[in-house]
């Protein structure tokens, strides 16, 4: 590790080895570039001064290379309000005070072992070692053995103890500071944090145990009952400060119906469907607003495109066999435009979702909204880098009437079947059956 300052054996011998040579240079390799307390490692004035290349948490688990993640909030919340700062994080004492509530142990224990019912391999990082052991103890008195490792474990313990974690003999493994980085165990299904923290370094090391791909899972349950994911956001956008004081808006955000926690652009929660109300506005905006003043005035607006995610969606209260939808989300900054791509509908609708995928892609058509997912996911579409919203004054919703994408990728499969209708220009938008 390189001190951020000072005189420590690497800096010196890095000193001596720009006098010896002054065109020497330090290239550095990490999975997680920020400290625990002083923000990012790469800054003009540091050791590491700039970034040769990076890859993104999301880039790589669309890429195969990492487990996706799902999140949910404890449905019993914490007020962390009261906590105090010093070094950057918590006071350990007051967090583990706080954790440690009875009625808060009982029912954070009750909801992991409902929300883990199905799975292998459940982590779960405790507040401190009272909290720790209040927590195996309600465990084991639920019916379900957990193990439980400390700083103050001994070296045989310990090893026996993560021996049968990882063989798959025990489900449950609570740990208290030891497990956050260095921790190899692919087969975690789920992590519990059963501690708030202030540092997004070590809130994305307890989270980063559930990534390692296993063939016994899917994806990984991430449970937060402490509130770190809505103060430091989604772990794959993450913004780091150089000092975290916990003002600004939540990145992130819970759905009340379903609890699962969210980026904040989300509109829509993409797992239960749940709209969310608009904003209020509590200040005026520092520039002029470009919505219609009167009644079906149309306003036109191009947006950068940061990121896009693409999920299979069910329309609310549908029949069983009721045709899916590829649902197109667009992260255009402190925002979110969505628009849904009909492939396994009919008429219309899929010459419609025929023209999108042409304009995008030379591969075959997509029969169905889950294939078209996998092969967007596996990059077999362009790039959008912008995209032009329509708004008209007095209706709800946006509309999406423009892409500027990028170049097509080359093709992987065979060629299109000759006998795909050509997209019809000519109809109504009110036609398409969503």
């Amino acid at each position: 590790m390189l001190p951020p300052d000072g005189e420590g054996r690497y800096r010196t011998f890095l000193a001596d080895a720009k006098l010896v040579n002054p065109n020497v240079r330090l290239i550095g390799l990490t999975a997680t570039p920020y400290r625990m307390t002083t923000g990012m490692i790469c800054g003009p004035d540091n050791l590491i001064n700039e970034v040769c290349y990076e890859v993104g948490v999301r880039e790589l688990i669309v890429q195969g290379y990492l487990c996706p993640l799902k999140s949910k909030a404890g449905k019993r919340k914490v007020d962390t309000s009261s906590l105090h700062v010093r070094g950057g994080e918590f006071i350990a004492g007051e967090v583990e005070d706080l954790m440690n509530d009875e009625e808060l142990v009982q029912a954070a224990c009750q909801e992991i072992v409902e929300q883990t019912a199905e799975l292998n391999s459940v982590l779960i990082f405790a507040a401190g070692v009272a909290h720790a052991m209040h927590v195996q103890d309600e465990l084991q008195r639920l019916g379900h053995e957990c193990g439980l490792v400390t700083g103050a474990t001994s070296s045989t313990e310990r090893a026996e103890t993560l021996d049968a974690f990882k063989a798959g003999d025990l489900k449950y493994l609570a740990n208290v500071n030891v497990l956050t980085t260095g921790f190899d165990a692919p087969n975690i299904d789920c992590v519990a944090m059963l501690r708030p923290t202030n540092s997004p370094g070590l809130y994305c090391q307890m989270v980063g145990r559930g990534f390692r791909l296993h063939p016994t899972k899917q994806n990984c349950l991430v449970l937060d009952f402490a509130g770190n994911i809505l103060r430091h956001g989604p772990v794959d956008a993450l913004q780091i400060k150089e000092r975290n004081n916990g003002n600004g808006e939540a990145p992130a955000k819970e759905c009340p119906e379903c609890n699962a926690v969210i980026h904040a652009a989300y509109a829509v929660c993409p797992e239960c469907g749940y709209e969310f109300p608009p904003p209020e506005r509590t200040k005026h905006d520092r520039e002029a607003a470009t919505a219609g003043v009167l009644s079906g005035e149309v306003t036109e607006e191009v947006y950068e495109v940061h990121d896009v995610w693409f999920n299979v969606h069910t329309k609310r209260d549908a029949p069983e066999g009721h045709p899916q939808t590829l649902r197109v989300d667009y992260m255009i900054g402190a925002g979110c435009r969505s628009e849904w791509v009909c492939f396994e509908h009919s008429g219309y609708a899929r010459e419609k979702a025929i023209a999108w995928w042409r304009k995008r892609s030379d591969d075959p058509v997509p029969a169905t909204a889950a294939e078209a997912v996998e092969a967007c996911e596996a990059g077999l579409i362009a790039d959008t880098y912008t995209i032009t919203v329509r708004s008209v004054a007095g209706e709800k919703y946006d509309r999406i009437v423009d892409h500027e994408l990028g170049p097509k990728p080359e093709p992987r499969g065979d060629a299109y079947e000759d006998d795909l209708p050509a997209p019809a220009e000519s109809r109504s938008e009110d036609q398409i059956p969503f």
